[in-house]
């Protein structure tokens, strides 16, 4: 099981970034009609995404489980969630965003809900992910269901 990441000293603005990232975009990836395009709207999701500077790349801040580097803060507000994530591979950098937009903002209750398999499979992404990329976009989101549990 996956400890939850990291509660932050950040800023409420490091989150900020996540919150603008429009749904749109997930829909765009949702209709593209092929794998090449999906991909290509990911690579294109993961460059709006700012690179964590070398001091938030933390250890404590890793996904288990995921094979590429990823890191992943968490801060609660009231009683919803945010999170920000980086990774040093695009394709999951650019699966981060898809998930965030989903997770973003959301109750402990409607994050224990999130059905990660349900979602990829409504953006047509389910079966387009090698086993590797699945588990550790898996791996993620049982980091983002554990934060939302504490």
């Amino acid at each position: 099981m996956n400890s939850a990441p990291p509660q932050t000293k950040l800023n409420d603005s490091d989150f900020q970034e996540f919150l603008q990232l429009q749904q749109h975009q997930a829909e765009s990836i949702a209709q593209a009609t092929n794998w090449q395009d999906k991909y290509r709207q990911l690579m294109q999701l993961s460059k709006q995404m700012t690179k964590f500077a070398p001091s938030l790349q933390h250890d404590d801040a890793l996904v288990q489980g995921c094979e590429s580097k990823a890191w992943v803060y968490h801060r609660k507000l009231g009683n919803k969630h945010y999170f920000i994530a980086d990774s040093e591979a695009r394709i999951v950098k650019g699966l981060i965003a898809l998930l965030l937009l989903a997770c973003q903002g959301k109750t402990t209750e409607e994050l224990q809900r999130f059905d990660a398999r349900d979602h990829f499979h409504y953006l047509g992404l389910e079966g387009q992910l090698s086993p590797s990329r699945a588990n550790g976009l898996y791996a993620l989101v049982n980091t983002i269901q554990a934060a939302a549990a504490c």
